[in-house]
């Protein structure tokens, strides 16, 4: 069987199935028809890999209260076709413990599903704390994916408040994001230094993740969880020869080269920060790390320069997910606003 992308299928099981349930039962109800919030189809990474488990058509029904979704729901349960574009309508999903094949297509009152996707109603107004408690998965979750149908325009306008941070937000994240690589980044020189080539590998690892997520952050891409940050940094237009660099850096067999490596990702990045425009120009040129022979970009100027810009600024921690590195607290809504109370 061919593969169908998983918005594709959504979409013609909304407009060929659902749909025609709807205008025969409900006529006129003003409904949002999306496919957001889990799943690799929804940022566009899926394959025909993906389609073995937790795979079918699916979609959300949002309603702007919770008047009608019940009998939405069970219509849509006795009226869908068991199959479409060959796929079961009625699937499993791995995390549920009765493993009961059912239809997948949501029905929920919008501003109840969001809140509880988020821990916040976007369409209510977006503060800093749910800016900084929201991780950036969960962000690229509920702008990303496709909308089929908006009758009543909340889902619209959810999207366009999540859209991108406000200015000096971002300021703020991108400052955070250099502060950890300033934090680091003389360390894979020493660790080389002692003869710990496995700590220097480690740690030019962990660099290559920041700089990768500070790439998407320049180009204002929320950036997604570990299984999809390389292919998102990937796809990043402007970037250069910088996947060839970092790679580079990772695959070098003695420090020497990694430094090269490092130093040419290093001034790229530095360069598409002149791009943005942000703050006065900055050197891209590699600096030493006081007397010792190790070179660094002195990511502390670009972090300085950022803050200098800000109005208000915050703790050097940033979003959540820029400290925090658990992905079952990273999913704990109560918990990551509760971290990011602290930060605002």
């Amino acid at each position: 069987m061919q593969f169908l992308p998983g918005l594709r299928l959504a979409e013609t099981f909304y407009r060929g199935a659902v749909r025609p349930l709807l205008d025969e039962h409900f006529p006129g109800l003003p409904h949002a028809a999306a496919l957001i919030g889990y799943g690799s189809e929804v940022l566009g990474f899926d394959t025909a890999r993906s389609t073995d488990h937790n795979w079918g058509p699916r979609l959300q029904i949002f309603l702007p209260t919770e008047e009608n979704a019940t009998d939405l729901g069970a219509v849509l349960a006795a009226g869908l076709p068991d199959t479409w574009s060959g796929y079961p309508t009625a699937f499993t999903f791995t995390q549920e413990a009765d493993q009961v094949p059912r239809q997948r297509v949501e029905v929920a009152c919008l501003a109840d599903w969001l809140t509880g996707w988020l821990g916040f109603d976007p369409t209510a107004g977006v503060t800093a704390t749910d800016w900084l408690a929201t991780p950036t998965q969960k962000l690229a979750e509920v702008t990303q994916g496709a909308v089929y149908h908006d009758g009543f325009g909340e889902l619209t306008a959810a999207r366009a408040a999540l859209a991108w941070y406000p200015d000096d937000l971002w300021r703020h994240v991108l400052a955070c994001q250099w502060q950890r690589i300033s934090q680091e980044e003389a360390f894979p020189g020493r660790c080389a230094e002692v003869g710990d080539e496995l700590g220097s590998l480690v740690v030019t690892a962990r660099l290559a993740r920041d700089i990768m997520r500070l790439c998407l952050l320049m180009h204002r891409r929320y950036p997604p969880y570990s299984k999809w940050l390389g292919t998102a940094f990937a796809r990043l237009p402007g970037i250069g020869d910088l996947p060839a660099q970092l790679t580079g850096a990772l695959t070098a067999a003695d420090w020497s080269a990694r430094e090269d490596h490092l130093v040419a990702a290093y001034r790229a990045v530095a360069l598409l920060h002149n791009e943005l425009g942000l703050t006065e120009p900055l050197s891209p040129d590699s600096l030493p790390f006081f007397d010792r022979p190790i070179r660094i970009i002195g990511a502390a100027r670009f972090r300085d320069a950022l803050m200098a810009g800000i109005k208000n600024p915050g703790p050097l921690a940033g979003a959540v997910d820029q400290f925090v590195d658990s992905t079952d607290a990273l999913g704990d809504n109560e918990f990551t606003r509760a971290v990011a109370a602290q930060l605002t």
